[in-house]
């Protein structure tokens, strides 16, 4: 009988998931000790963003899950499908999602977890990817707002200007419409289309690996028991020739009969 899958999925998906669970609780509660109306903005985007994943996440879970009905009312699929709702009274749901991550490494420990994650470097560095780019686009628009809003001349002077600057600069598409006129501004551009660069090269050739690499055909398993029948099998065969040719032996060495 098979054993039924649990709603944990691979280790790096988890702890990206994890992650960005927690990086959206901050933002709620930075939502509500900071007034501040440009990093209300940008907050507001990025909780906007979280809601997609997580709801993404939550009919990935449904789906693949063996038992939707077990998934939803048992191992906190509702508390899933309320969080990703944009609505500020059940963000705080999410701190379900890190009792799967505190699960996953109580059930097979630490070490573990580092074996898995180096071992599919592929799906691992494609997660890192996504967490960097949310990361970027948050913390990158946050500072450069704060270096280039009151700078003289300055043309990046909201939220939505700099989040619109990191998201073009990111993808290194770069139109020009907005730009940065300080020193430090021009550094931290210049940190956000390296990092933009990295991403999608790497993204890129992740893709590239994915649906070019050809697919490993894994042996079918083989039976105890059979693999016992086949040798005993061998060896009677073998000994069975063994003795005819020694019985040839023996009649050559017998010379002809008089």
């Amino acid at each position: 009988m098979t054993k039924e899958r649990s709603e944990l999925k691979s280790t790096g998906y988890e702890i990206f998931i994890g992650i960005l669970s927690v990086l959206s609780i901050v933002n709620l509660v930075l939502l509500y000790v900071v007034r501040d109306t440009s990093l209300d903005t940008v907050l507001t985007v990025m909780n906007g963003i979280f809601s997609v994943i997580f709801l993404a996440d939550f009919l990935y879970r449904i789906v693949t899950a063996p038992s939707a009905g077990a998934y939803f009312f048992k191992h906190f699929g509702w508390a899933d499908l309320l969080a990703s709702v944009p609505v500020a009274q059940f963000k705080i749901l999410r701190i379900f999602r890190l009792v799967r991550v505190y699960r996953l490494l109580r059930e097979v420990g630490v070490r573990t977890v580092g074996r898995a994650l180096i071992k599919d470097r592929a799906g691992s560095s494609l997660y890192v990817l996504l967490l960097m780019g949310i990361l970027v686009l948050e913390f990158g628009s946050l500072t450069m707002l704060r270096v280039e809003q009151y700078a003289p001349g300055a043309n990046i002077t909201s939220a939505s200007d700099a989040i619109w600057y990191t998201i073009v600069t990111i993808s290194t598409v770069g139109y020009g419409d907005q730009y940065p006129v300080t020193d430090l501004g021009r550094v931290i551009g210049a940190g956000i289309i390296v990092l933009g660069v990295g991403i999608f090269g790497t993204f890129t050739g992740y893709l590239a690996n994915f649906f070019l690499a050809p697919k490993k055909v894994s042996a079918p398993p083989v039976d105890a028991a059979d693999t016992s029948t086949a040798t005993v099998e061998g060896l009677r065969l073998g000994l069975e020739a063994s003795e005819a040719k020694l019985a040839q032996i023996r009649k050559l060495l017998a010379g002809p009969t008089q």
